[in-house]
């Protein structure tokens, strides 16, 4: 049983494709599948289910997933341990992060990490919360920056802040001209929101029903700056985070705060709470914790 052979299965497992897992392993596909081939002989049994467009996961393949990926993660950590020798901070990051978050508050951070430790490798994957906690429970993530998540034994989450969510107005709508505006004036609008499975649309809906009202929602999309380019053509209005009006657009848009409560959103790391974070990693958690973009309510 070959290190890579092990590689090459938790890539199909994950993508569920042998295609797909030989680009992500950059080896040819014949190569990949034959070396699955040899695996199934040596434990005995089919390990997937082959399709001519998918490769699920047999049984016996289920049984065999976790012990393949334990043995890939401590091979990975023995590297780690070895690079970390002497107190010096080298490895790979992988990073998972929100759409919503990782534009607007990653580049600086990163920026000042990389020129303090440039001999650690980051690499960025945006995914929807429900995707990045797969990613942390899967061992495919060493960190994550989410908003919300339900509570797991599996995963540790450490609150870094709070923001606001900004109301988006057409530059010519009505609401623009009244000095305050509240959740009730909202209530016959048409909404411009993120889609299913983003937790931003998620909470300007939940702020809406907590108001007493059902927003009607006349478009989604899975980019804030789709959503923003639909409110300036005066197509509706939507709640969008204030670190998002860093390099929002300024013309045709007006941007408020609501009166009274306010919609709000929790910032937050997550890491699996199964493994002990790399030395490189508890590094970049230093240091967005440090980070002097914290401008916004700092999390209790």
């Amino acid at each position: 049983m070959e290190m890579h052979q092990l590689r090459y299965f938790a890539a199909v497992a994950r993508t569920g494709n042998f295609s797909r897992a030989a680009r992500e392993c950059r080896v040819a596909q014949p190569s990949l599948s034959q070396q699955i081939l040899k695996l199934e002989d040596e434990v005995g049994e089919r390990l997937f289910e082959r399709t001519q467009r998918q490769a699920h996961l047999t049984s016996a393949g289920s049984l065999f997933l976790p012990h393949a990926l334990s043995i890939l993660e401590a091979a990975e950590r023995g590297r780690q341990e070895i690079r970390e020798m002497g107190g010096r901070v080298r490895g790979k990051i992988v990073l998972g992060a929100l759409p919503t978050i990782a534009p607007y508050f990653l580049p600086a951070i990163i920026r000042l990490f990389r020129e303090k430790y440039p001999g650690v490798e980051l690499v960025i994957q945006e995914e929807t919360t429900q995707q990045l906690l797969r990613g942390l429970e899967e061992r495919q993530l060493d960190l994550a920056l989410i908003s919300e998540a339900p509570p797991s034994p599996r995963i540790e989450i450490q609150e870094l802040f709070t923001e606001e969510l900004l109301l988006c107005l057409p530059a010519l709508h009505p609401l623009v001209r009244e000095e305050k505006v509240v959740a009730a004036d909202l209530q016959r609008e048409k909404f411009i929101l993120m889609q299913d499975g983003h937790c931003l649309g998620a909470q300007a809906h939940q702020f809406c029903e907590s108001k007493g009202f059902h927003p009607e929602i006349s478009c989604r999309s899975a980019q804030i700056g789709t959503v923003l380019a639909m409110v300036q053509s005066g197509l509706g209005i939507s709640l969008i985070p204030e670190m998002a009006l860093r390099g929002a657009p300024k013309d045709g848009i007006v941007y408020r705060s609501l009166n009274g409560v306010r919609p709000r959103r929790v910032l937050a790391l997550a890491l699996s709470a199964q493994r002990k974070p790399s030395l490189c990693t508890v590094e970049f958690i230093n240091s967005v914790r440090a980070a002097p973009q914290h401008r916004f309510v700092v999390a209790p």
